[in-house]
Order: structure tokens, then C-alpha cells, then sequence
């Protein structure tokens, strides 16, 4: 992908690696801006990975831009086998022109550079109604907390408070954060529960807001799914 100028930014299983929350997947996902001219320069990578479309629906911009996934399969003999997803668009996550600012970008201990979705981002992503996504972000949020609870910024407060799925950290971040804790409250307002050190009520409250989720996705996918039972159905 940086070989042919594509600007994509990794997801998924490999990116929750990269945070520190580690998750076995095969699959290299990908979010992509879908402009002509990037897709263009996808195409061109595709090829040159030797990577064929496995399913419905085409590789065209407008099942893209509507939030359909395309999937690939490499041939080339050293991915073979590996499988790219790509996507445009997801619910509930922001705009390509906003995510690729904020993105994260690692390098390795050999030079290679990787850009990924940033973590908020890729919290938002997993918000799915499948049911792998749920203990995996509430993994990545807690790494990160743990990891720079004795030196927070104030995004990173912002992100703990409206995201962490732990009642016991979330309590703990409610009390050293009382201010922020109760200005965010209109937002999330199972924290009125953390501020109280409910921990039964936190708990109720966390199951209601995944299943609000998933609803929420379920209710997404449904008409993409319709359509792409339609084009398998007339692929046949």
C-alpha cells in the first residue's frame, strides 16, 4: 500500500496488535479513502499482490461509499492466501478526511512504518453486533488506560470516561477526575452510576449500552445485507 501512494489506514485484529491488545487474525482489514484516484493506486497494489474479489459486492466506489466491505484474496506465493478487506465507510466512525489527521503511525525496529486507525477510532469500529468485538474493546481501552492512568491528558481523560467497560477503573476515573466525570455525563450517563460507586448499577447499565449497540448495527447492516443477497442471487 505505501509502495503505490494508497492512503488506508489498518483495522481490525492486526491493528488491536499494534495497541497492545493482541487478537489473532489472518485478515489485513483496511479503511480507505474512496476517491477515484486513490482507488486507482489501490487497484494497482491489488494487482501487484496478485489479489482476486471472493465475493459480492464489485470493487466500484459507490458499493464503497454506501458502506458495503470488499474482499480480496492474495495469490502472490508470499501472501498467498492472505485476505484483504477494505471499507469506506463504517457506522458511527468518522469521515476518511477526518480519521487520516488523527491516525497513529508505528514504526518497526526495521524502518517499516504502518498507519493505523487511532484508538478512539478503532473503539468506535468495534462497537459491531458480533459478539468477539465486545471483551476485545474493552481490552484496548483498559490497555491504555493502564498504560497512562499517572500522566492522562485531558483527551485521554475524555476517551477513559466515555468508553471504558471496566466498573472498577471506571470508578477509579470518575474520583480522580470528579469535574470532567460529571460534564461528561450528558453523554454517558451510566457515569452517574460510577460517581455513586454503584458497581451493580455500572454493570446493568454496561450491558444495556452494548446492546444498544449491537441493535444499532444490526439495524445498519440489515438493507446491506438485503443487497447483497440480491447480487448473489443474481450472480447465480
Amino acid at each position: 500500500m505505501r509502495t503505490h501512494g494508497v492512503r488506508c489506514l489498518l483495522m481490525g485484529g492486526q491493528a488491536c496488535v499494534f495497541y497492545g491488545a493482541a487478537e489473532f487474525s489472518r485478515d489485513t482489514d483496511l479503511v480507505i479513502l474512496a476517491s477515484s484516484e486513490n482507488l486507482d493506486r489501490f487497484q494497482a497494489a491489488l494487482s501487484n499482490l496478485q489479489a482476486e474479489r471472493i465475493a459480492v459486492p464489485p470493487f466500484e466506489q459507490d458499493y464503497l461509499n454506501r458502506g458495503h466491505a470488499v474482499h480480496f484474496r492474495c495469490r502472490r506465493v508470499d501472501v498467498a492466501g492472505m485476505r484483504v478487506d477494505v471499507m469506506a465507510v463504517m457506522r458511527g466512525v468518522a469521515p476518511f478526511d477526518d480519521l487520516w489527521p488523527r491516525r497513529t503511525t508505528i514504526e518497526t525496529a526495521d524502518g517499516d512504518a504502518f498507519d493505523l486507525l487511532s484508538l478512539p477510532d478503532l473503539v468506535l469500529a468495534k462497537k459491531t453486533q458480533r459478539d468477539k468485538d465486545w471483551p476485545m474493546l474493552r481490552r484496548l481501552v483498559e490497555v491504555h488506560y493502564l498504560s497512562n492512568r499517572e500522566n492522562p491528558t485531558p483527551d485521554a481523560v475524555t476517551f477513559w470516561l466515555r468508553e471504558l467497560r471496566s466498573p472498577v477503573l471506571l470508578t477509579e476515573v470518575v474520583r480522580a477526575h470528579a469535574e470532567v466525570a460529571q460534564r461528561a455525563l450528558v453523554e454517558r450517563p451510566l457515569l452517574g452510576a460510577a460517581i455513586a460507586g454503584d458497581g451493580a448499577a455500572i454493570e446493568r447499565a454496561l450491558v444495556d449500552e452494548e446492546w444498544r449497540e449491537r441493535d444499532a448495527d444490526r439495524a445498519y447492516w440489515q438493507p446491506l445485507r438485503a443487497e447483497l443477497e440480491r447480487l448473489r442471487h443474481g450472480n447465480r
